[in-house]
């Protein structure tokens, strides 16, 4: 097979897919990348020899640079003459259908990482983005979700010939040591942090949906009764000097680190003691499948994506959104209780399995099989 891997952005690729198109590649397909090369492109694709295509998607679907980002994308399509061309985010994903909705020897397939309209949503998200991906719809062989909510949305609602959901991108537990007390206190010694510290972790980029100010507000509230907390705040993003500032003001410099970009993640996970998730939506948020691979306790908000991964009162907590007062309360509880701590991490290594990366590859290797020939 010839496969053409499209997202709006090359981050995109060089977080989540290139397991899946090294797969691709070693049972011997063709696999062709094209994105806005916004950071660098990941090496290992050069290594298996991935041809890569920029095109310079913008993630604001008003911008009008995706006309021409249209028009290079389908010119390209209709040159390669591609079997198959699998695509990410909304952006691309609708570029990639309009391109293809007269070619019917090839065959579309779309991953959702979590659909713009969800329980909650802001009202004009279900006006414009769900009608548009209602009628794209139809030009998909298959819709791909990786949660149960944009599943049953997609599968009623929606008319692609199949709708499949699979357990995420994948991850890959074995860089993910079970935490022990021991090379927890090891670890600590290493960081510059005490065994006293009670210490938050939450990684994800630092913008408005990933909503880290509630975080900060409960530390506020926290501190007077757990004066050795600290909160990690792993990521890049927009929104740092807002959330600084905001540190600044409630005069916790001493409980919240803003950590950057890491490399070392499991390494961050394995000296915290409870990962916490402030997000407004999710898609199936692989920084909670790190946290289970590495079994943590977990409090995070009840939005779609968490509340697939974290069962309330079996290895977390489910926090309403903006909840900083439940917030609050759930961390003390957890705090004060090293059993219940100790339960819920047993509960998410427990279930952290069906969402290994092996696992979801062999998912994709049927569905990219009953796509082509069905």
């Amino acid at each position: 097979m010839k496969i053409l891997y499209v997202t709006t952005i090359s981050n995109t690729v060089n977080g989540f897919l290139i397991p899946h198109i090294k797969m691709l590649i070693e049972e011997g397909h063709e696999v062709h990348c094209a994105f806005n090369i916004v950071q660098e492109v990941n090496e290992e694709l050069n290594k298996m020899g991935c041809k890569i295509y920029d095109i310079e998607f913008q993630r604001s679907p008003l911008s009008k640079e995706n006309i021409k980002a249209y028009k290079k994308l389908k010119k390209l399509i209709h040159q390669e003459k591609y079997d198959i061309v699998h695509t990410h985010t909304p952006v691309a994903s609708a570029c990639v259908r309009l391109a293809c909705k007269k070619l019917s020897e090839v065959k579309v397939i779309y991953t959702v990482h979590g659909f713009h309209f969800f329980k909650g949503a802001p009202i004009k998200n279900w006006l414009i983005f769900y009608p548009i991906e209602k009628w794209l719809s139809k030009y998909t062989d298959c819709i791909i979700t990786i949660n149960n909510e944009d599943y049953n949305i997609a599968k009623e609602k929606f008319n692609s010939k199949y709708v499949k959901m699979i357990n995420g991108v994948g991850i890959n537990t074995s860089k993910f040591t079970p935490q022990t007390l021991s090379k927890k206190i090891e670890l600590r010694k290493e960081y510059g942090y005490s065994e006293k510290n009670f210490i938050l972790i939450f990684v994800g980029e630092l913008n408005r949906n990933k909503h880290q100010d509630l975080l900060i507000k409960t530390v506020y509230k926290l501190k007077d009764k757990i004066p050795n907390m600290k909160l990690l705040l792993v990521g890049n993003g927009n929104m740092f000097e807002k959330y600084n500032k905001l540190v600044c003001k409630l005069g916790l410099e001493e409980y919240v680190e803003f950590l950057g970009y890491r490399s070392d993640v499991p390494n961050l996970m394995i000296i915290s003691d409870i990962a916490v998730s402030s997000s407004r939506r999710e898609g199936l948020p692989v920084n909670v499948m790190e946290a289970m691979a590495t079994g943590l306790p977990l409090i995070v908000t009840n939005c779609r994506g968490n509340r697939d991964l974290v069962k309330n009162g079996k290895n977390g907590y489910l926090i309403e959104i903006d909840d900083v007062d439940s917030f609050v309360n759930k961390i003390e509880e957890l705090y004060v209780s090293k059993n219940t701590r100790e339960n819920f991490g047993k509960e998410s290594r427990k279930n952290i399995e069906k969402y290994e990366l092996k696992n979801v590859l062999g998912e994709m290797k049927n569905i990219y099989s009953k796509c082509l020939y069905n």
